[in-house]
């Protein structure tokens, strides 16, 4: 997968720079022309370095040039740290300079309104005309602690060289990280500010740090994406090499817009980065904790080849705690082979417990806690451990720390460390974290850290192989149906729905079993339908204005003759008028009645950023209650549709369920394949849903028995496209 990462060359003055110069530099310690000079000088940078401010003179024992024209080779980097208005013009000059790449550290860009993004674009017009890549504007600048380089002006010390790579949205979520890893003695390889992303991106920098032999994991602080589709493609690359934890944030800001579905309501930005994430293999973080507590141990330890976990400790409660937590993260407690337990108690008091969680008591010695590591991690059945190291009433941690180390270092399973305290503990805190041994406060911290390591090597058995487009299916006769309701859409300037016969010809199309609909303007019409498609039947409303129809009386089910179908019709305009007075209606729908079945929802909606979703989860009248409902980027892969049907109750629910007999599985991913292809060749169809999608016994197949659908008004291509 390692020759599938490409770098764009043009990036490259940004992390191996043949030569620098900071346009803003200054004598005056309290500006941040300063702060970045200082830094520049300070990190030892072995490249070129050049100081420019119009005053000249000195800084820092460097000459000060008074014009960028004037600076020496080499330089392939500018820093520009001056207001915002003298931006377009340095740049010019960089650009007449053969300079390839600039940082532009102020603020005052699209941040600051219309005037500010107007400034912003003349910046980019500017860059593209000379070629030079930017990074920002409103950023704190780039850090590599390996190289060395520190171009930011944040206060002294850089954090130590480490293996964690941290690429952030927000300038002062970076600030705070930087100050928070010296704090915890946490190395980072590399520190990336994208600002504005005027120019590069999130996905931009991914490669680069893929390739980078001193980053072992790279971390996100994200508040969008630019290109969702092209976002997922490059980290599914990556995250192939190394892990990718991603903290996204702004899950609740974007609101609800307006919606014709179930599919629509439950879809949302989150529900799309969910599914985007899971198919890149980017691992999502809900908290800033979590995605550093995750990154230390996906930097640190080997990967488990299960989830059977042995926790070992000096103290009940904190074992019986480690153990919930391992069972709420997905892990499981490993039953503890005889033989292990022989060697337990031939190490430990008769009064210890032998059985996972081991419980050592609290006069347990650092051998002991060496031995029995040792043994338990000798066990086939032991996938890693979880250790736990209250403050002893006769021991140090920090001998216990050193006692385990070395069998930790010889062993090939993940041991996730619970240093419980606070003072005492501290000399084995040092210990562990000097050994690259991840280490947490609390037992929960540590269960799911193992957790994530799990989760990263169930990713890296995933197979690899991408959708495969459906052939059969009527591409031509789906895009003539669409066409007058696109037309009418451009005219009224707003999405339409679609007729349900429309929609049930467009399913078929893409070779979705449906039932026959028919459109009832009269009871009378009603009954000769019905008895053409044969009782008993369904009466529904049609009408492209209500969206839940059993809500207000609009279904009638099981309609067994002529007499009840008349009165039904009757009963459901008489129920629409009641409930929706203003409603445009059509008529009523008849259609024929099929076996009873279980019931879900398949749908499909449309996301600005990821493109085409599907959805997948409990059909029928209570979905949204429900919210049993996952989805997936479409088109979709059979693994993906595997993981929609294990990871919702409606899915598992279709191999059977005490008296529910297993039903037709194999027609339901059928249909799921389908309509993620219809979605994904026709971004006009904003939504389309299936509910409830009857599935009959096991052979027996599938329905779709209730469909909506609108489409949108054409635009350019999106981003994902």
């Amino acid at each position: 997968m390692n020759d599938e990462i490409r770098v764009d060359p043009s990036l490259t003055p940004f992390f191996n720079p043949q030569g620098i110069a900071l346009i803003g530099a200054s004598a005056d310690p309290n500006k941040l022309g300063y702060a970045l000079a200082r830094n520049l000088v300070q990190s030892n940078y072995p490249g070129a370095l050049h100081f420019v401010n119009p005053k000249g003179g000195t800084l820092l024992g460097r000459k000060v040039y008074t014009n960028i024209l004037e600076v020496p080779e080499p330089v392939d980097l500018a820093i520009l740290l001056v207001p915002a208005p003298s931006i377009p013009g340095l740049l010019r000059d960089c650009g007449r300079r053969g300079i390839s790449a600039a940082i532009i550290g102020a603020g005052g860009f699209r941040e600051t309104g219309e005037a500010g993004a107007a400034l912003e674009e003349e910046c980019v017009a500017i860059a593209r005309k000379y070629f030079i890549r930017l990074l920002g504007p409103n950023c704190i600048g780039i850090m590599d602690t390996h190289l060395p380089l520190d171009a930011t002006f944040l206060p002294p010390p850089p954090p130590r060289p480490g293996d964690v790579a941290f690429i952030s949205h927000s300038g002062a979520i970076m600030a705070a990280v930087v100050d928070w890893a010296r704090g915890q003695d946490l190395g980072l390889s590399h520190l990336i500010s994208l600002g504005n992303q005027a120019d590069i991106c999130e996905t931009d920098v991914l490669a680069p740090l893929a390739l980078d032999i001193h980053t072992r994991v790279l971390t996100l602080y994200l508040e969008g994406v630019r290109d969702g589709r092209r976002f997922v493609r490059e980290a599914a690359k990556v995250s192939r090499v190394k892990p990718i934890v991603a903290l996204k944030v702004g899950r609740f800001a974007s609101g609800q817009r307006a919606v014709a579905s179930h599919t629509g309501a439950l879809a949302g930005r989150e529900s799309a980065f969910s599914a985007a994430f899971w198919r890149a293999g980017v691992i999502r973080a809900e908290t800033s904790e979590e995605m550093f507590d995750w990154a230390r141990a996906l930097a640190w330890s080997p990967l488990p080849k299960g989830r059977s976990i042995a926790i070992l400790t000096s103290a009940g409660g904190p074992g019986v705690t480690a153990a919930d937590a391992l069972e709420i993260n997905g892990m499981q407690l490993a039953d503890l082979k005889p033989e292990t337990i022989t060697r337990l108690k031939e190490i430990l008091p008769a009064a210890a417990s032998f059985h996972n969680p081991v419980d050592m008591l609290a006069t347990a010695t650092p051998e002991q806690y060496a031995a029995c590591l040792q043994a338990m991690l000798a066990d086939e059945g032991v996938h890693g451990a979880l250790v736990i190291i209250p403050p002893l009433p006769m021991q140090t941690a920090g001998a216990v720390a050193k006692a385990l180390i070395p069998v930790i270092y010889n062993s090939d399973k993940p041991v996730a460390i619970t240093l419980m305290g606070d003072r005492l503990i501290q000399e084995a805190i040092e210990h562990f974290r000097a050994a690259r041994i991840p280490e947490y406060r609390f037992p929960e911290r540590a269960a799911s850290a193992l957790a994530i390591l799990a989760q990263r090597a169930d990713f890296l058995a995933r197979p690899t192989a991408e959708p495969q487009p459906l052939e059969d299916v009527d591409r031509e006769l789906v895009r003539r149906l669409l066409q007058p309701y696109l037309e009418s859409a451009i005219a009224l300037g707003n999405p339409v729905s679609l007729p349900a016969e429309l929609i049930n010809q467009i399913l078929e199309a893409y070779g979705v079993p449906t039932l026959a609909i028919r459109l009832a303007k009269t009871a009378q019409e009603a009954v000769q339908l019905a008895e053409q498609v044969g009782f008993p039947v369904a009466l529904k409303v049609a009408s492209s204005t209500i969206a839940h129809k059993s809500d207000i009386g609009g279904v009638l089910l099981n309609l067994p003759d002529a007499e009840a179908v008349a009165q039904g019709f009757e009963v459901i305009l008489q129920n629409v008028r009641q409930a929706h007075p203003m409603a445009e209606v059509q008529g009523v729908y008849v259609q024929r009645m099929i076996p009873p079945g279980q019931e879900v929802i398949v749908g499909a909606t449309q996301d600005e950023q990821f493109g085409a979703l599907v959805m997948f989860g409990s059909g029928g009248v209570e979905v949204e209650a429900l919210q049993d409902v996952g989805f997936a980027l479409a088109p979709i892969s059979d693994y993906e549709i595997e993981h929609l049907l294990q990871t919702t109750w409606a899915g598992r629910k279709l191999n059977g369920y005490r008296n529910l007999p297993p039903a037709d599985r194999p027609a339901v991913i059928d249909v799921l394949r389908r309509i993620a292809q219809l979605a994904a060749d026709f971004p006009q169809i904003e939504e389309i849903e299936i509910n409830p999608l009857r599935v009959l016994e096991t052979g027996k197949g599938a329905a779709a028995l209730d469909v909506r659908a609108r489409v949108r008004i054409p635009s350019s291509p999106t981003a994902s496209r």
